[in-house]
């Protein structure tokens, strides 16, 4: 396959936070460290190399509550199943998911781990017995039940994919629960086609920067919401051909105008209640209003005569729910379709900051915050 231009990879200067008060963030601007960055030292490890058999650390969960519940403590040592893997983390993505599960609304499904984080990125330290196609030492993501901050974590095999060629191993974490995401719900359920228009709100977010770059290389035209020019800028950078300012702008009228009066064939949605009357103003007709998000509430009137006219589609989805032959089969689909988007440049990881995993509490308060533009890693 082949290599990604080395123009695309991510820069080394991010935004990092650090705590002052419970509640209160400074923002630097500053060259990562060498620690944030990976890079050796004498008191650092290697991305993806644990301090040594029996001796994993993770980031738990004390008891649901705001992030100072975060706490670093030790794991047992990670033994893979027959047809799992055990992967020595480089990198784990922060998802909002994980911030509701900390607060105690979002519980893990039955048989993942109690410790938070849905995707990583690594190298493969175990296989099971079943397993082929795996070895140790392969650069991998994966897309997870649960457990991700941690330094091993234990997956199936079926939910591993290979670090795209020319993505930075610990970068690559990034990607596979966004374009998991992404995938499974703008082209399984949403049936997004070439010219169509394609809506997404939160386009400055993991989930959004994906899904505006997957939009544009298939063809679509992509239209994003974000809070404040800056980020929606950003958006027109990635691909997008409109990007909206939500706090001093109208999404309808604007993508209204900008389709000529056709409006969008596909909305993600992330924001759920306080969105869905817009949502359905601004459908084209057999336009498809997809939601995986309830980030201003869940509950909200459905205008059954505008739904009924506008011949639409309503449709709420999750991931981390889904049973493993689903997960098994969308990480197909990624690999065949995202992935060499990724290697040739049309895709990238966004990442806004890289974090120890030790200021997993500081990156939660981040992500809370809104103040970001792709995603948030922790470094263990």
């Amino acid at each position: 396959m082949a290599a990604a231009p080395p123009g695309l990879r991510s820069p080394v200067v991010r935004t990092n936070y650090r705590c002052t008060s419970p509640g209160h963030l400074i923002r630097e601007e500053r060259e990562l460290s060498s620690r944030a960055r990976g890079a050796p030292s004498a008191n650092r490890r290697l991305p993806g190399r644990p301090r040594s058999l029996g001796d994993v650390r993770g980031v738990t969960i004390s008891a649901p509550g705001g992030p100072e519940k975060l706490t670093v403590s030790a794991l047992p040592d990670q033994t893979p199943g027959p047809d799992e893997l055990v992967v020595h983390v480089a990198s784990a993505g922060v998802n909002r998911a994980d911030l509701l599960q900390r607060a105690g609304s979002y519980p893990p499904p039955p048989g993942a781990p109690d410790w938070p984080g849905l995707e990583v990125s690594g190298t493969v330290a175990a296989v099971g017995e079943s397993v082929t196609g795996w070895s140790v030492g392969d650069r991998v993501v994966a897309l997870l039940d649960g457990g991700g901050y941690a330094e091993q974590v234990r997956v199936r095999s079926t939910q591993v994919l290979p670090v795209p060629d020319g993505v930075d191993l610990v970068d690559a974490a990034a990607l596979p629960e966004a374009a998991c995401t992404v995938w499974s719900n703008v082209v399984d359920v949403g049936r997004l086609g070439a010219d169509e228009w394609l809506l997404v709100h939160g386009g400055s977010g993991g989930v959004g920067t994906v899904a505006v770059q997957v939009g544009a290389a298939l063809g679509a035209r992509v239209a994003v919401t974000a809070g404040g020019r800056d980020r929606a800028d950003r958006c027109l950078a990635l691909g997008a051909s409109l990007a909206v300012d939500h706090r001093e702008e109208d999404f309808v009228a604007a993508v209204r105008d900008a389709s000529g009066g056709h409006g969008a064939d596909v909305v993600l949605d992330v924001v759920g209640a306080a969105y869905l009357p817009r949502n359905l103003e601004v459908l084209a007709t057999g336009g498809r209003l997809v939601v995986i998000g309830m980030q201003k509430g869940r509950r909200a009137e459905l205008d059954l005569g505008l739904l009924l006219a506008r011949r639409a589609t309503v449709a709420g989805t999750t991931l981390r729910a889904r049973p493993p032959a689903e997960k098994a089969r969308i990480v197909h689909e990624v690999l065949t379709h995202v992935w060499p988007m990724v290697e040739d440049g049309r895709v990238r990881p966004v990442v806004h900051a890289r974090l120890p995993l030790e200021e997993a509490a500081t990156a939660h308060e981040l992500l809370d915050s809104g103040d970001v533009f792709g995603k948030v890693l922790l470094v263990p």
